[in-house]
């Protein structure tokens, strides 16, 4: 990673100079990332999901202010985690949704990473690619951590020796994970990419979703219903308006979607807005 880069992936997490690779600048920084990168899957509905190539995602970062989703997010802040000096390693992880809550192993449909360095003991958890997970990272060991409106609990997983299970309350967007000590490559996701980004089956395909956390909640726009979920309960309402929505992306979740022309935008709503009524139907 340049020395450019690094300083552009730094100012677009509002953050300057060169920080130490300190346990306290660790939980800077992906606090930094979960409220300023937003997870997205707005080029899922444009038909052109980018790759997973660490180098690709970051420029996506720095150069186009755009987010990406787990495995696009977490490979960019592996790689600026490195870049600052921390020992960076990945991780495979099988995380349960609210559809099909039943535990499910580690089946490579999310990655993770754990993080550690000279300067702390022990390895951290850090997760900035899961839109209702945690706001800093976690300490890798059994516990459980209060964040806001949502508590997080690890411990070994019944899924087998080497693998730590988090369990997520209240359930929102997803109800735990099984997440694998092993390392692992990011070209081993490959295939997972493929399906969650283009089977019509895929949560992600269906609908398409922008999130960011902060240290209140979440902010959460799928489709066209944006919410706000804090600890004092949600507030939702829906958006009817291609100009709003795309205010909305810009000023809530800072994707001004300056890499689009106005072509493609209207093409975007259009298509937000089908799946959009086809979820309306479903429900009726």
């Amino acid at each position: 990673m340049s020395t450019n880069s690094t300083a552009g992936y730094l100012d677009r997490l509002g953050l300057r100079g060169n920080p130490e690779p300190t346990l306290g600048n660790l939980r800077t920084l992906h606090r930094a990332h979960v409220e300023r990168i937003p997870y997205e899957t707005l080029d899922f509905h444009r038909g052109v999901p980018a790759g997973l190539d660490p180098g690709e995602s970051v420029r996506r970062i720095v150069e186009h202010h755009r987010g990406g989703y787990c495995f696009q997010l977490n490979g960019a802040f592996g790689t600026l985690l490195t870049a600052l000096g921390y020992e960076v390693t990945l991780h495979s992880v099988g995380v349960q949704g609210t559809e099909d809550p039943a535990p499910v192993g580690v089946n490579g449909n999310h990655l993770a990473l754990t993080v550690s360095g000279d300067a702390f003991e022990g390895r951290w958890l850090a997760d900035v690619g899961l839109g209702f997970a945690f706001h800093e990272p976690l300490p890798l060991r059994a516990g459980r951590t209060v964040q806001g409106p949502f508590a997080y609990a690890l411990a070994p997983s019944a899924a087998g020796p080497g693998v730590w299970r988090l369990d997520h309350q209240p359930v929102r967007g997803f109800t735990g994970a099984d997440i694998s000590t092993a390392e692992a490559r990011i070209d081993e996701f490959g295939a997972e990419h493929v399906r969650l980004s283009t089977a019509p089956d895929s949560e992600f395909v269906r609908t398409a979703r922008v999130q960011r956390r902060d240290a209140l909640g979440t902010d959460l726009l799928l489709g066209r219903v944006l919410t706000r979920i804090t600890a004092d309960g949600e507030a939702r309402r829906e958006i009817d308006d291609a100009g709003e929505w795309f205010g909305v992306l810009r000023d809530t979740f800072g994707l001004p979607l300056d890499d689009l022309d106005a072509a493609e935008r209207r093409r975007l709503w259009e298509v937000v807005c089908a799946a959009h009524e086809g979820w309306l139907t479903a429900r009726r």
